[in-house]
């Protein structure tokens, strides 16, 4: 079909903004001429570690550094330029920014600079004592620090060169085997210590395949060298274990290129004691574009951006939040917050020196609130009583309205069925699926505190015919995969990695990965009296072994305490946990999940990888709105109302200089193709067109569809979810050329168009082609075409007698455009 060609394929951007832009950038400029000057004010001075810096047994250190935080809060690392002082120097030696004991008993560590100044306990004890030799301790941090044990060296699965050491050292004993007993004499020469190999190869003094890992003259060889001089002993008795690991400074503001900041690292043990493991971590930038670290932990500035430094030490993992900002930008001014998102996000936009976009208008928040609420577009009558209104309150009373629909709890139906991968398959029927998620709709739509649900659906049993949670488990029967799933949904942990052996990027062990898999290990199932059925129960008995050493293993909360069963099942101790208080990452993540839906993107991305390694773009907005969730008892319509009255959700699309690369921190909207469901809805409700979907009578809309594996061909090239895992990363959002081919060469399109009649019916009353045009724009885009956009139409219409097959045009690419194949 030969079709008349028209502009709609943009987002609208309205003239009438650039006057107010430039008052704006007139403001940005004002404002950052005034702050420049104080720029360089220092408000305040820290020492880190900032509690007391602990020095026990002769051998004891404590690293340190001073930090200078100015007005505008950009920090300095001022450690070399600092006046240091101990109030009493008998205790302690001070060298090279390091504490060194010299004499048992407790006094200050007192730093001055700037006109500022700051002091920190130290407390000296067992001077006299000699901390013993561990192999733990001492030696397997070595193979950690010198890159020994990970997946490209010896710590791959079958080793590396006829050698193996457990990835990331979570196999002490076996490590210790191999090393000692595999090879004798070569690996360990205890007669000889410096011709071992473990020596010989790691300073390159005879050939290895993995280089030099460290000088003769470093601590990493003379921790070897001491220990095989000493016999390469084996330790005894029960060895103190890392509990806690921390990074200092935990947050700076580096300002200009080339700045730097030095990070100490600082591990805690289950005997009470603390060590300075600086130099025996493991540090990586998740940035190296905006802030790259070397092994060391020396931090450098390099581009405007957001970094994230992680420091890694036996199994823990921790991170330091580096924002790094260019040597001349100025601060900004933030506008009025609406509510508290709005003061946690200007605040990072502050200190990131970034201005946040204008207000959206009426009409945008109209379409973009009303399609993420209820998954709909306005009508014509919607937009015409809301653009109409002109009460201060009129978007809250909108949010209210619309979140107090159906369509809401059959939205959120939808998109918890995706990652509960409710659908039809062997092991669950149709009727089971279509239960399923009518228990979950009805339980969404009665306002059930989701922390209810969740209690619900863990300790779930009887017939999935008749209590329809147990589907839960009889979608994925694996114990193992469902303690994975289980951990994704909810807390938002991927845990598969530590199947088999420690996560190489998080806290998690293989200890915790099956200490929490032992929850699940006492599911029982069997046939009901319908075929179809399947009755879960608690069978009362069953464990999960370690498939290391055959232990028998616990169960134990992810992150949290071993509890105390006392026989009761399994699932429901786990379900109390993971929805009470103790658990911050239930709350967080399921406030995570709803913020992403509102912004396109989580404030951890994506929303169920939460890890040091990814961590929160805003912490304190996460954990916000986790302890905001948790004191509305989970009615998360409440945080929606939130989140939708915020000016940081009704920000314009349109960036501005400073926000114009910004794609973390929520200073513009973000533009978002529409999910398929919501898009083949909005087509059918424009055009007045229905589908028919399985199960689903005539006019039911796509989000309603029960069965995942229901579909058609129009969802499934729009990347409708097909519910096969719980990754949110199975619903596609990325434009295609499959879908650009469908929208324009396909039948979707045009045979809505006809099978509506819309164009047809309006004729009919008489209404007239310019108002036929108007009604397609604010039914499609919501919005009334701009005046090029009508010209191009009224020109099309004069080369034509007939109207009817330019407004047919006019419909059809309305439907094609960007515009309304987005939400901005």
């Amino acid at each position: 079909m030969n079709r008349v060609r028209f502009p709609f394929s943009r987002f609208p951007q309205r003239a009438t903004r650039s006057a107010g832009m430039a008052t704006l950038a007139g403001l940005i400029a004002f404002w950052g001429v005034i702050a420049a000057s104080h720029a360089a004010e220092i408000v305040r001075l820290e020492i880190f570690p900032s509690d007391a810096l602990r020095l026990e047994t002769k051998d004891d250190r404590q690293s340190f550094v001073v930090v200078a935080v100015a007005a505008d809060g950009v920090t300095q690392d001022v450690t070399a330029q600092a006046n240091l002082r101990l109030e009493n120097p008998a205790l302690a030696r001070l060298e090279n920014a390091t504490l060194y004991p010299q004499a048992d008993g407790e006094t200050r560590l007192i730093a001055e600079y700037g006109g500022q100044s700051a002091g920190v306990a130290v407390v000296v004890k067992d001077v006299e004592k000699e901390r013993p030799l561990s192999f733990r301790l001492d030696v397997m941090p070595v193979f950690m620090r010198a890159g020994c044990n990970t997946g490209v060296c010896h710590g791959a699965a079958r080793g590396k060169d006829g050698f193996r050491l457990s990835l990331f050292g979570f196999d002490p004993e076996g490590d210790y085997e191999r090393l000692i007993h595999e090879v004798p004499f070569r690996r360990v020469n205890l007669a000889v210590p410096e011709d071992s190999l473990i020596l010989q190869k790691a300073i390159g003094a005879v050939p290895h395949t993995g280089g030099k890992r460290f000088e003769k003259d470093s601590e990493l060889y003379r921790t070897l060298y001491r220990w095989l001089e000493l016999g390469a002993p084996r330790d005894s008795g029960s060895v103190p274990s890392v509990e806690k690991v921390e990074v200092f400074p935990p947050q700076s503001v580096l300002q200009g290129e080339n700045v730097t900041q030095r990070l100490v690292v600082r591990a805690h043990y289950s005997d009470g004691t603390d060590r300075d493991v600086t130099h025996l971590a493991v540090f990586l930038s998740n940035n190296d574009y905006a802030a790259p670290v070397d092994e060391n932990g020396l931090v450098k500035a390099a581009h405007r951006g957001e970094a994230f430094i992680l420091a890694r030490f036996d199994t823990k993992v921790v991170g330091s939040q580096v924002l790094v900002l260019p040597a001349d930008a100025p601060m900004v001014a933030t506008d009025e917050p609406a509510n508290y998102i709005d003061e946690l996000v200007n605040e990072k936009l502050r200190k990131l020196r970034i201005q946040p976009s204008g207000l959206c208008s009426d009409a945008e928040f109209l379409r973009r609130v009303t399609l993420d609420i209820i998954g709909q577009l306005p009508t014509e009558d919607d937009y015409a009583r809301f653009l109409a209104d002109t009460q201060p309150d009129k978007r809250a009373r909108l949010v209210d309205e619309l979140l107090q629909r159906k369509e809401f709890a059959e939205l959120w139906a939808m998109k918890w069925a995706e990652v509960l991968m409710v659908r039809s398959d062997v092991n669950v029927s149709y009727k089971s699926a279509y239960l399923y998620s009518q228990w979950l709709t009805e339980k969404i739509a009665s306002g059930e505190p989701f922390d209810e649900i969740v209690r619900e659906l863990l300790a779930s049993e009887g017939g999935t015919f008749t209590n329809p949670a147990t589907n839960f488990y009889q979608v994925e029967t694996d114990t193992l995969k469902t303690a994975e799933n289980v951990a994704q949904v909810f807390m938002g942990r991927r845990i598969q990695c530590a199947q088999c052996h420690n996560h190489p990027f998080d806290r998690w062990t293989m200890d915790d990965y099956y200490s929490f898999a032992a929850f699940f290990a006492q599911i029982g199932r069997k046939g009901g009296e319908d075929e179809r059925e399947t009755i879960v129960f608690n069978r009362g008995s069953g464990e999960v072994r370690h498939p290391v050493d055959n232990r028998v293993m616990a169960p134990k909360f992810l992150g949290g305490p071993q509890p105390q069963i006392n026989g009761e099942d399994r699932r429901k101790v786990l379900a109390e946990w993971l929805t009470s208080p103790d658990c911050q990452d239930f709350a967080c993540n399921v406030a995570n999940r709803i913020w992403a839906h509102f912004f396109g993107m989580g404030i951890v991305d994506p929303v169920d990888d939460v890890r040091m390694s990814n961590p929160p773009s805003n912490p304190q907005l996460y954990e916000t709105l986790g302890k905001k969730l948790i004191e509305y008892k989970y009615d998360f319509k409440r945080l929606v109302r939130d989140i939708c009255l915020s000016k940081t959700y009704q920000r314009s699309a349109i960036p501005n200089e400073s926000n114009r690369e910004d794609t973390r921190n929520f200073s513009h909207a973000h533009v978002r193709r529409l999910q398929a469901e919501i898009l083949l809805d909005c087509i059918c409700q424009v055009t007045e067109a229905p589908e028919k979907f399985r199960g689903l009578p005539l006019g039911a809309r796509a989000i309603q569809i029960a069965d995942g594996s229901t579909t058609n061909y129009f969802l499934t090239t729009f990347g409708r979810s097909p519910r096969d895992t719980v990754c949110a990363c199975d619903v596609r959002t990325d434009p295609t050329l499959s879908q650009a081919l469908h929208l324009i060469t396909g039948n979707t399109i045009e045979n809505k168009i006809r099978q509506g009649g819309l164009i047809d019916r309006w004729l009919n009353e008489k209404v007239s082609p310019e108002d036929i045009v108007k009604r397609l724009f604010i039914r499609t885009l919501t919005r009334e075409p701009t005046e090029q956009e009508m010209q191009a139409v009224r020109e099309a219409l004069k080369e034509q007698a007939d109207p009817k097959p330019v407004l047919h045009d006019v419909f059809w690419a309305l439907l094609n455009s960007r515009e309304f194949s987005f939400n901005h």
